[in-house]
């Protein structure tokens, strides 16, 4: 396949796409927002109209949820606690098809915990293998055809990470040197390439900030060959040509070259195993890598999300504790945390979850709110009640973006995250996104604990700040048909979507084993903070039936879910208060 940079040809194509939907809005008054079964029908209408102090527009009555299709669901089976007395972040969990075990990293006592889950109802730690003497954290771990290798920052963690190869039974087999902070760790398809994404974050004070990088290792002949010196990093020092970034691509630390500003996050690997996309989240931008070559062959901004169309209404403020979906006249930057590749029809597809992210350190923050920035009166003429607490003013923005002459005023205003998923091809063109799906699915099965925060049941507590958070993410397949499972963050439960028709993908079920009756500091509060998910098929599965693992930080716990199909939401066992 040969890559080019798309980002004219997109820009191109979401004017015109922009151009024909105001036409449609303008006639119609209302936006096709969800689907119903697996047809891909389009059902559910919301219609919207001018609030009162023209902050933006309401939708009144609250905007309907999209029809789920239930399809396929998840069925609670059973759950581990980590550590104890709260000691513990479960993060990212990986699975042993020969084993049969589940390996989880907990990156606050510095192990990884081995679980039998022969009787997924009742997982049993097997083993706990601590990696204090490796590294000053586990961010991921991976297994695949015998190989199980996790990813270790060092101390400090501007310092060159670490894999660390184990065995099923938990011994340490070998250790290799990669990229500063190691914050994901993959293996292509065919088992060729272990590929971990390097961070490389800047200190606190700002003073160093290692490159980030990517680097490869070549499998092929099996760990035992495995070594520094056979190990490729690919770096991103080509782009410190400024003239060879393409427009959209954020470059904004504090002093610092493309090479050092571009953070590599996530990493997915299409189903042939020839290229890998990187997310760089800060950047809101994806790194294309040709394995083949093992060459760096493009850049691709992901573009922005605007938030005055209907279909991408939000919540922007924390005060008031109500649901308030609006249209605001802001740009939400994507910034993927989780991506992942799949197939439909011999054409690969990237899956996202647009969490969004910022950087805020002592030495250096973009991190801000609306109500703090200076608004050009020219463009933003009601600027003072676009600032009011309970409209824009509460919203954490980036302050980076958005004054583009340098005069100090703002002229556009940029959110962290799409509070959404987006699909892509392999060339990064956004196909489809869900828009406020997921603001409108909680709202309506969850109103009391809307946009609550994993540390906090109060209602609207992220509302200001990226709302129910979509972070990680996994796609299986299920009697043939891709589905995607994906993790909101700071709300706690599990998303599930329908991707037959990557362009309109069919939302299926949320679930939540959460109890939000009880405190975030007690156990009885069920699983928080859902960060790592891991599919495991059916022919590899314990139980010959398809299983969701889902690690969750704050909680330090694991949850096994069975994929069920044909199902209803009540089936699920989620807890719903």
């Amino acid at each position: 396949m040969t890559y080019t940079s798309p980002q004219t040809a997109v820009k191109a194509r979401l004017h015109l796409l922009s151009v024909f939907a105001g036409m449609i809005l303008s006639v119609c008054c209302l936006t096709v927002s969800g689907c119903s079964d697996t047809s891909g029908n389009e059902v559910t209408a919301i219609n919207s109209q001018p609030h009162s102090d023209g902050a933006g527009e309401v939708a009144v009555p609250l905007p309907e949820p999209p029809a789920a299709s239930n399809a396929v669901g998840l069925k609670f089976l059973g759950r581990y606690h980590h550590g104890s007395d709260k000691k513990s972040s479960a993060e990212i969990c990986a699975f042993d098809t020969d084993s049969k075990r589940l390996f989880v990293v907990d990156g606050e006592r510095v192990a990884v915990d081995i679980l039998d889950i022969t009787n997924p109802a009742e997982p049993q730690l097997f083993k706990s293998i601590d990696l204090s003497e490796f590294g000053s954290k586990p961010n991921s771990i991976t297994a695949k055809g015998n190989v199980i290798a996790a990813a270790l920052s060092a101390d400090p963690k501007q310092d060159p990470g670490l894999v660390v190869f184990l065995s099923p039974a938990g011994d340490v087999l070998k250790t290799v040197h990669v990229g500063p902070e190691p914050d994901m760790v993959t293996i292509s398809p065919d088992g060729h390439w272990l590929i971990t994404a390097n961070e490389g974050e800047a200190t606190k004070d700002y003073t160093r900030n290692p490159e980030g990088s990517v680097s490869l290792i070549d499998l092929t002949d099996g760990v035992e060959a495995v070594s520094d010196a056979k190990i490729i990093h690919i770096d991103f020092k080509a782009y410190n040509d400024m003239s060879k970034i393409p427009a959209g691509v954020r470059v904004f630390g504090k002093d610092a070259t493309p090479a050092q500003d571009f953070e590599p996050e996530y990493i997915a690997v299409s189903p042939d195993s020839k290229t890998a996309w990187v997310s760089l989240q800060e950047a809101n931008a994806f790194a294309i890598i040709d394995l083949e070559s093992r060459q760096l062959v493009d850049l691709v901004p992901l573009g922005f999300k605007d938030h005055s169309l209907p279909e991408n209404a939000f919540d922007a403020s924390n005060k008031g504790k109500k649901i308030q979906i609006r249209t605001w006249p802001v740009k939400g930057m994507y910034q993927p945390d989780a991506i992942y590749a799949f197939e439909v029809d011999h054409n690969t597809y990237v899956i996202t979850a647009d969490e969004g992210d910022h950087r805020d350190v002592d030495g250096f923050s973009e991190k801000t709110r609306v109500g703090d920035l200076k608004l050009d009166p020219k463009v933003f003429p009601n600027a003072k009640e676009l600032q009011a607490p309970t409209a824009l003013g509460r919203l954490m923005v980036t302050s980076s973006n958005g004054d583009a002459d340098g005069d100090g005023l703002y002229e556009a205003i940029y959110s962290f995250g799409g509070r959404s998923f987006s699909i892509r091809n392999a060339e990064g063109e956004l196909l489809y996104n869900n828009g406020n799906e997921f603001e409108r699915i909680i709202a309506n099965r969850f109103p009391k604990s809307f946009n609550a925060d994993h540390e906090s049941n109060d209602v609207d507590d992220r509302s200001d700040n990226k709302g129910p958070e979509p972070e990680g993410l996994v796609v299986g397949m299920i009697e043939g048909r891709p589905v995607a499972f994906i993790g909101m963050e700071r709300h706690s439960g599990i998303m599930v979507y329908d991707l037959a028709n990557p362009k309109q993908p069919v939302f299926c079920d949320y679930v939540v084993t959460r109890n939000f009756d009880k405190s975030p500091k007690k156990p009885e509060a069920g699983d928080l903070g859902p960060e790592g998910l891991t599919f495991i098929p059916a022919d590899v599965s314990p139980t010959g039936k398809p299983l969701l693992a889902v690690s969750y930080e704050i909680s330090g716990t694991t949850a096994l879910f069975e994929v069920v199909t044909n199902t209803e939401t009540g089936k699920s066992e989620q807890t719903q208060k």
